[in-house]
């Protein structure tokens, strides 16, 4: 007999073990190589594992285990060969037991039947509605009454305990072990919390000009390139002017150290099926908006699918988050460690606003960012912020070279 032991690999640098989320075989099952067998989570990511190879399959971990990189998981016995049949549905069909007649049912002789006394610790009509209305259980109260019964000053006095369930509507709890990616997410918000000194500085933004030209240019824009032309596209190239401008909000802290980059690997929130991820579009300051725009539904497709991988969501120096689209009005983005700021989008709302000097009704949106004061400043915060304002509202100026057509064409 040939087995082979599976073994955990490494899912990436600095991660040294994982957690079966799901088993997408039994124990005993016939597998074929590179077959998907488990769904297990990092704290950055689920993955599939694949079966290495063809066999009937012995598992040694059971789902919410958590494993150490390097640990086997399954034993696959490769000498068996592959079933011909269904054997799982012939065992079936062989355990399926025989029907039997059914049998007459004994009725029970009404003299026998035990009839229960209305008023043995029953409410009368006028007590249930008065209990009904206070949600109290009439079996917590005691009866004054004829043999127990419940009366109406019953249900007048009766006062509500603690903890009394009431008596319509349900209050059923459910308790469920949170994912490796759920608790790791969690510790690490925890953790920037209460390790930097965050801070949050706020604008609006006049999102007209990006309106005009998506209108003029997106129909020609989609044909030409096949992807929309959207407002990532805009924020990011905004936000990497602004990190050239200010360099300190593109760094981090290591130690009594600040490291500085001279690129700009965005980082953006999007969502997944097992919660938010963040993958990173590399070198964005070479991108143009098609390439932007390309890579965030490349991204995007690939979180939603679960194929997003470690190496995807690692090494970004800024972060990009879009709670407008769940239709958040104003927040306070917390940053993705360790990384020293992120910018926070919200909805876009129309709303009057003084323009030369008359009011005129325009689509605002409220931005954020929230930044670690040990290491920028508030000139430096303040002055990122206006500089992704400028640039958001005088697009063509600052982002296109005054050239919108070739911007876009590119």
């Amino acid at each position: 007999m040939s087995v082979l032991e599976m073994k955990v690999p490494s899912p990436g640098e600095s991660i040294t073990e994982v957690e079966i989320a799901t088993w997408l075989v039994e124990d005993g099952d016939y597998v074929e190589k590179d077959q998907p067998i488990a769904e297990v989570d990092s704290d950055k990511a689920t993955l599939e594992l694949p079966a290495e190879e063809s066999g009937i399959i012995t598992l040694k971990a059971e789902e919410g285990d958590a494993v150490a990189v390097g640990a086997v998981v399954c034993l696959i016995d490769t000498s068996v060969a592959k079933p011909s049949g269904d054997s799982k549905s012939d065992a079936k069909e062989e355990e399926k037991p025989t029907k039997e007649a059914p049998t007459k049912e004994e009725k029970v002789s009404p003299a026998v039947e035990k009839k229960e006394s209305y008023a043995s610790g029953t409410a009368s009509p006028a007590a249930k509605k008065v209990l009904a209305e206070k949600g109290i259980d009439s079996k917590s109260v005691k009866g004054t009454g004829k043999d127990g019964r419940i009366t109406k000053d019953d249900a007048v006095n009766a006062v509500p305990s603690m903890g009394t369930q009431p008596a319509n509507g349900s209050r059923n709890t459910e308790r469920k072990k949170m994912s490796m990616l759920r608790r790791k997410v969690a510790e690490r918000l925890v953790a920037v919390k209460n390790e930097t000194a965050m801070l949050t500085t706020f604008n609006e933004v006049n999102m007209q000009p990006i309106f005009d030209l998506r209108a003029e240019y997106k129909e020609a824009f989609k044909s030409k390139h096949g992807v929309g032309l959207g407002f990532m596209s805009f924020f990011t190239l905004a936000v990497v002017r602004a990190l050239k401008m200010y360099p300190d909000v593109n760094s981090m802290i290591d130690g009594d150290y600040q490291i500085k980059q001279d690129f700009q690997d965005i980082s953006i929130a999007v969502s997944g099926p097992k919660g938010l991820m963040v993958p990173v579009i590399r070198n964005a300051e070479n991108l143009s908006f098609r390439g932007v725009e390309s890579e965030v539904k490349r991204l995007a497709l690939r979180a939603r699918d679960g194929q997003i991988t470690v190496d995807e969501m690692t090494g970004g120096t800024f972060t990009i988050t879009n709670g407008g689209v769940f239709g958040s009005m104003l927040s306070t983005p917390i940053i993705n460690p360790p990384q020293s700021g992120i910018l926070g989008m919200h909805n876009i709302v129309n709303r009057p606003m003084a323009v030369n000097g008359g009011i005129v009704i325009q689509p605002i949106m409220y931005v954020a960012l929230s930044y670690d004061h040990r290491i920028v400043d508030g000139r430096e915060s303040v002055g990122f912020l206006v500089a992704v304002k400028e640039a958001l509202e005088n697009p063509v100026e600052l982002l296109m070279d005054n050239n919108a057509e070739r911007a876009l064409e590119m």
